[in-house]
């Protein structure tokens, strides 16, 4: 009878983890969906600035413009983001420590991407 509760208690500490992963997921797809670092909308000041939409089903955000660098992030397909100009080696700048494969994103219609 003690093998029941504990065999219950390990598919409830399962699907509590399983919660958590998808209520991540869903903020991180949120952030890259277009919400501002501040959590509000996405910032409308400068409409001609560089903005991008992510063409790949899941785009790894790497630390440097390198194939092997350190993966700090990702975003789903049709995802904005702000970025830069700057392409470095095939990558684009989103920020500090922050780089796409430019070959999977697309600027938006009337952005100055450069």
């Amino acid at each position: 009878m003690l093998g029941l509760p504990k065999r219950t208690l390990i598919v409830i500490a399962v699907l509590v983890g399983v919660i958590v992963l998808y209520v991540l997921g869903s903020d991180k797809q949120k952030e890259g969906a277009g919400a501002a670092q501040g959590g509000g909308a996405a910032p409308a000041a400068n409409a001609s600035a560089c903005r991008m939409t992510v063409t790949a089903d899941i785009l790894k955000v790497r630390a440097a413009p390198d194939q092997k660098a350190a993966q700090v992030g990702s975003y789903k397909m049709n995802a904005e983001v702000d970025a830069e100009k700057l392409v470095q080696n095939g990558y684009r700048k989103l920020g500090e420590g922050k780089w796409v494969s430019n070959e999977f994103v697309k600027p938006l219609q009337g952005r100055d991407c450069g």
